[in-house]
């Protein structure tokens, strides 16, 4: 029997005693799961400076070691975010609905545990706390697999967790870890419908692509996010730079960053100068179309791969279009259905941009870097789904449940 087997057994079995539990008891073990992490600090940090060298070593990127990067800081927040999931209602037990037959039958809906649920993802370690903490709120065991590039993170940070739910009287398989890297075992997880109810992949375009060519247990897709901002010609200069600088440098290296600047014509000669200037200031590197170029002269050229591209690096790619139509067929054409967003005066625009867009989350005037579950008022996320089926954009507590029909009688017979 594989480990991969054996571990999808205990989570199975954990997942029949978490389905039954109350709030009270899941509350109390995400605050020993808190404590326990806070506890463990140093011994992560530690841990993680193991993966940080090693990332050194392989020549990581800036924007892709910050996001590896373990301290007292992130812990904290870390044990913060399980913190603010005690404080989130319970979508388990919910009677979403309920209805009268003509027969007599009364049919209702329900709120329940998926079950098992299986992740997979890449250097982010931060995923291993919050993904654990959501699966337990909602009632479900989950199984996780992290990149090797945060393999001792990941471990640590597992030990911590599973201690904490031990001492608050609950299964430690409620949670574990793939300690195998491999991608024979990656492929395995993919597979293992006997044992896993729902896959969701978080990473870059390569893993999503991978999990949903190889996997036959259900997936929801967390996607890569091609975002982009669209400065229309009715637009506040002020704004929009500020909004194009946030949303590209913040955090370059997260999927609701943007990587591609799209500007009407009318402003673009008196406004991408700006816009590329204050970009370098923050040491992005542009890559643009022809007539970008012959605004910003010593601007990269922009290849056609460079628009499909999620750079999560200081690299964005930059489109001059003639009016908000070809900006949004544009935008269409190459995005990856995570987050857009247009910046400009005109409300008709701002209306034919939301109607058109086919994204997830699409805003007016702000920054892209808002599509996250807890700024959307619903706390903590499994990830952003940019998919059609079951969840679109940022992936709550409800999002991880599923319903079950509930019917009462009093003898009917068909």
């Amino acid at each position: 029997m594989s480990e991969l087997i054996l571990k999808g057994q205990k989570a199975k079995e954990a997942s029949y005693v978490l389905a039954n539990l109350t709030t009270t008891d899941k509350d109390r073990a995400l605050g020993s799961m808190a404590k326990k992490l806070l506890e463990k600090s140093d011994e992560i940090i530690l841990e993680n400076k193991k993966d940080l060298q090693k990332a050194v070593e392989n020549g990581t990127s800036k924007a892709m070691l910050d996001r590896l990067l373990l301290d007292k800081s992130r812990i904290e927040g870390m044990a913060e975010g399980l913190m603010q999931v005690v404080n989130l209602q319970d979508p388990v037990g919910e009677v979403i609905g309920m209805w009268n037959r003509p027969n007599g039958l009364q049919i209702g809906q329900k709120r329940v545990p998926m079950g098992v649920i299986g992740i997979i993802y890449e250097a982010r370690p931060n995923v291993t706390c919050d993904a654990a903490g959501l699966c337990l709120k909602t009632g479900n065991a989950v199984i996780l697999r992290g990149g090797k590039e945060a393999i001792n993170s990941n471990m640590a940070i597992i030990r911590a967790l599973r201690e904490g739910l031990k001492e608050a009287g609950l299964p430690e398989d409620a949670v574990q870890l793939v300690e195998d890297t491999s991608r024979e075992v990656a492929t395995e997880m993919m597979r293992l419908n006997d044992y896993i109810d729902v896959l969701i992949p978080r990473g870059g375009a390569g893993l999503i692509n991978a999990v949903v060519n190889n996997a036959t247990v259900p997936v929801i897709e967390t996607g890569t996010g091609n975002c982009h901002i669209y400065v229309d010609s009715e637009c506040d200069f002020e704004m929009a730079k500020d909004i194009v600088v946030n949303a590209k440098t913040s955090r370059p290296a997260v999927c609701n960053a943007a990587e591609s600047l799209v500007i009407h014509e009318d402003i673009a000669e008196e406004l991408l100068p700006i816009l590329a200037e204050a970009l370098r200031e923050k040491d992005v590197l542009l890559k643009g179309d022809e007539r970008a170029r012959e605004i910003v002269k010593d601007m990269e050229e922009a290849t056609e791969e460079d628009f499909y591209k999620e750079f999560l690096d200081y690299i964005m790619s930059v489109k001059v279009v003639k009016n908000i139509d070809d900006a949004i067929a544009h935008i269409n054409k190459y995005n990856t259905g995570h987050s857009e967003a247009i910046v400009t005066r005109s409300y008709e625009n701002s209306q034919k941009f939301l109607q058109r867009i086919d994204a997830a989350a699409v805003y007016v005037n702000a920054s892209t870097r808002f599509t996250d579950g807890s700024e959307f008022g619903f706390g903590a996320e499994i990830g952003i789904s940019t998919q059609k089926l079951h969840a679109r954009g940022p992936m709550g507590l409800k999002e991880l449940t599923t319903v079950k029909y509930i019917i009462f009688g009093n003898g009917q017979i068909r």
